[in-house]
């Protein structure tokens, strides 16, 4: 209930502060008497799609720990957390990045990285993960998600969330338009748009929404290939991370929040995998398999 009310919360707080920024720009008024201003409402929809995948992204971290609950280590209390945060620096070390937070928190076996830039980054592991994997297992996770920092991976993907988004409020609308007008053609009356607008575009935004997830989630199963390629460079050997893939296998990961599912080491698969937001891990481990050392 907690990650449920926060997301609400949180989304609704990013809208109205776009809204309002587009009040003030002026470019929500679009639809004019003499119908659609194309630039203008470019203007707004790439505030709206941008605006809103780029707050998400500088929230990322202090939405992160709120919804896990993750704790950053400040002062390692004992031999893990010491453990821990030495091996992240040594990574972070050898792919040339700051010193990332690093943090633990109660759930099944799984982590993830966030941040909105190399300078600004967190990477999570679960409680879960720590017990259930050796230390080698445990630091090619670690690798990997510091690969997905040195990769700039939440970045790529905030904008070409931004893009998708962008295009779908976009299109949207621009149906929406001529359908009412098609509507409205023998009825000089009515002024502004009509039901069929609205009712269109709502529509169109879940269909169009629907296939642009498509896009971004390919892109974010690439970029679980090239992080499996990255920890196998930090680690010196594919082996590693190839025994963390396979330990994975016989768990049951997860447990993050909808809005960290894209970020954790593994996540669920769905329909024809279209819609996940990782590969298969067979799929993972054949793609080492075939790199080699």
């Amino acid at each position: 209930m907690k990650r449920i009310i926060l997301f609400l919360v949180t989304n609704l707080a990013v809208m109205l502060v776009l809204s309002f920024t587009a009040s003030l720009l002026g470019i929500n008024r679009y639809l004019t008497a003499n119908g659609l201003n194309f630039g203008m409402l470019l203007a707004f929809c790439a505030l709206i799609g941008f605006g809103g995948s780029f707050i998400s992204l500088f929230m990322s971290k202090t939405i992160a720990k709120w919804s896990t609950g993750a704790r950053v280590i400040e002062q390692p209390q004992n031999s893990t957390e010491l453990w821990l945060v030495s091996t992240v620096q040594n990574l972070a070390t050898r792919a040339q990045l700051p010193m990332p937070e690093v943090a633990v928190y109660d759930g099944p076996p799984n982590a993830f990285a966030t941040g909105a830039s190399k300078s600004n980054s967190l990477v999570a592991v679960s409680t879960g993960l720590l017990q259930g994997m050796t230390k080698e297992e445990v630091e090619a996770v670690l690798a990997h998600e510091v690969a997905h920092i040195a990769n700039g991976d939440m970045v790529t993907l905030t904008l070409i969330q931004g893009v998708v988004n962008t295009f779908v409020m976009f299109l949207a609308r621009v149906v929406g338009y001529f359908v009412d007008s098609a509507l409205r053609r023998n009825n000089d009356q009515q002024s502004g748009p009509g039901i069929g607008y609205m009712v269109t575009v709502v529509v169109c935004e879940i269909v169009f929404g629907i296939l642009a997830s498509v896009i971004v989630m390919y892109f974010s199963r690439q970029r679980e290939y090239r992080a499996d390629a990255g920890a196998a460079s930090l680690m010196g050997s594919s082996t590693p991370m190839i025994g963390a893939l396979r330990r994975l296998g016989g768990m049951e990961p997860d447990g993050l929040p909808q809005n960290l599912q894209a970020s954790g080491i593994s996540g669920r698969q769905s329909w024809m995998g279209l819609f996940s937001s990782h590969p298969p891990l067979e799929s993972r481990i054949a793609a080492l398999q075939a790199r080699g050392r």
